[in-house]
Formats: C-alpha cells, structure tokens, sequence
C-alpha cells in the first residue's frame, strides 16, 4: 500500500521537476553586437587613400604603387622641389603631388571614380556638400572661374581665420567648383591644398 503511494507521488514531482529552469544549465548567451561600421579603406580622406599616407616619400610611394605612370610628363616646373604625377598602379584621375621628394596631396580629376570619406566625388554638387559639412565648410570664390564656381575647404581641425594655412601638420580637403556648380577636382592633404597652379 506504502509503496502503491509513493510511486505516483515521485511522477508527480519529476513532472513538477520538468517545468523548473535547471540553474546548471548555462545562461543563453545574448546575440552578438554587429560590428561597427569601419570607414572605407578605399576612400579619400585627409590623410591619404588606400596605402597612401601624407608625409610618405617616393621611395615609399613607389613600392605601393610603382614609379610614375608618365615619367616623361613635366610634372612642376622643379621636379626636385615640387612634382606631379600618377603611379602606374593608381586608379585613372589619382593626381600625387611632392614636395622636396614627400607627399603632400592627393587629387581626384577628370576621370576619376574615387570618392572622398564623406562619399563625394567628381560631378557631385556644391550643395549637397555644403550640407554634409555645414558650418565645418569653408567657401571662397574660384581664382579664375566666376560663380558659381568656387572653393569648399574644409579643415580637420575646424574652419581657420587665417587666410592661407602653413602648418605642415594641418590637413583638408578642397573640392573645387566648376561653372557648372559641380565637383571638378578634389584634393586632399596639407597646406598644398590651397593651391590653385599645380604646384603653386
């Protein structure tokens, strides 16, 4: 009789044990996080493109990139002083200015596909960037287009007062504006952004 009881009181509670949680079971692990965003490598930025860093020398370049695409090309009136050119391996409309045998600049002309960090590139409007920057662009008039054709520059370290930067730490990026109110070139890198003549 006994033991006629005790077999149904131990079913009923391996049932009830059933519906419990098992506190040695371990925890289900929360999902993962995605992974941040990562800016895209293959864009340009103030501080260079790709494998390129302002401040890198052509020795350097060329081990990237391979030595100039034109070498018979005039790129700057003193070559050792200030050049330009195009590595063999660069992407069409890559511009590379040197100064003293460094890079200081990086530009996009003509033909180029590349875009900026920001997602601009040839042939996108002054005003769609001029609201991606904000109070963060700086506007000056074209030297030798007239409007709307003009300069957005804009410092990484915020809009400067002084009318020409000279710190070779500054860096930036200029898009200038064609008659067109469109992007024709990009340059980005130190003060030799403020060019207009090539290498002056």
């Amino acid at each position: 009789m006994i033991r006629a009881l005790i077999l149904p009181s131990i079913a009923v509670l391996a049932l009830a044990a059933c519906g419990q949680p098992d506190e040695s079971a371990p925890e289900t692990p929360p999902a993962a996080e995605a992974p941040a965003q990562t800016p895209d490598s293959n864009a340009l930025s103030a501080q260079g493109w790709g494998p390129l860093r302002i401040g890198m020398t052509r020795a350097e370049i060329t081990r990237a990139l391979g030595p100039d695409a034109n070498p018979d090309a005039v790129g700057g009136p003193d070559p050792e002083s200030c050049d330009q050119y195009r590595p063999e391996r660069a992407p069409e409309g890559v511009l590379l200015m040197l100064e003293q045998g460094v890079l200081t600049r990086i530009s996009l002309i003509r033909e180029a596909t590349l875009t900026t960090d920001r997602g601009f590139g040839i042939g996108d409007s002054a005003a769609d960037i001029k609201a991606a920057y904000g109070d963060a662009a700086q506007v000056s008039p074209h030297k030798y287009v007239d409007a709307p054709a003009e300069y957005i520059t804009v410092w990484t370290d915020g809009p400067s007062s002084a009318p020409y930067r000279e710190d070779p730490d500054a860096r930036g990026v200029v898009y200038e504006i064609g008659a067109d109110g469109n992007v024709s070139m990009i340059h980005v890198g130190g003060p030799s952004i403020q060019y207009v003549e090539g290498c002056s």
